[in-house]
């Protein structure tokens, strides 16, 4: 049983990642105002929502089979405070600080309605640094695995997604950049 609970921890690891990965990508595309009659900037909403929810989802599974595998001993405690698992305690932790930042992205869009825009959107962006983290820290724990190079692979992939998804929301001809860049010529 154990060695299931194994596949079942890395197989829901590597799919919050690709959905992480989606939200990342779709959180861009919002920002950037992309929207068309197909894709209206709600749909995307409603989208990123929906695929964050499913994302929390296979992270918990991720967790839960991680913790109760026993193949290596990793504590509740080691998911929420970072580096202090007996297991890989770099690569561990960074997986919890990752998800100390995502409690953090929740807490806040939970509280969204009740918290002021600029808090919720401060603490949001943090989003951009706990997916490079959560990247990481999934590469460092496979370094040694036999699927590495099928894993390396998706993870280029993510990357790559993530970082075109930035390019268009960075891009000069964003209309928040353009808007931006006019109003500074004409001080």
């Amino acid at each position: 049983m154990s060695s299931a609970l194994w596949y079942f921890s890395r197989a829901t690891g590597i799919v919050a990642l690709v959905f992480f990965t989606a939200v990342v990508v779709l959180g861009f595309l919002n920002t950037s105002r992309l929207a068309t009659r197909r894709w209206p900037r709600s749909a995307l909403a409603d989208l990123h929502r929906n695929l964050s929810l499913a994302s929390l989802v296979f992270l918990a599974a991720h967790i839960v089979f991680a913790v109760v595998d026993g193949y290596v001993n990793l504590s509740w405690l080691a998911v929420l405070v970072p580096f202090v698992s007996g297991y890989q305690p770099f690569w561990v932790g960074l997986g919890a600080a990752a998800v100390d930042l995502l409690l953090a992205i929740v807490v806040t869009s939970l509280l969204r309605a009740r918290i002021p825009l600029r808090v919720w959107r401060a603490v949001h962006w943090l989003a951009y640094l706990c997916w490079p983290v959560a990247l990481v820290h999934g590469i460092g724990l496979v370094a040694s695995d036999s699927a590495r190079p099928l894993l390396v692979s998706l993870d280029i992939a993510c990357v790559i997604a993530v970082l075109a998804a930035a390019t268009v929301r960075f891009s000069s001809t964003h209309p928040d950049t353009e808007a931006r860049r006019l109003s500074s010529l004409q001080r």
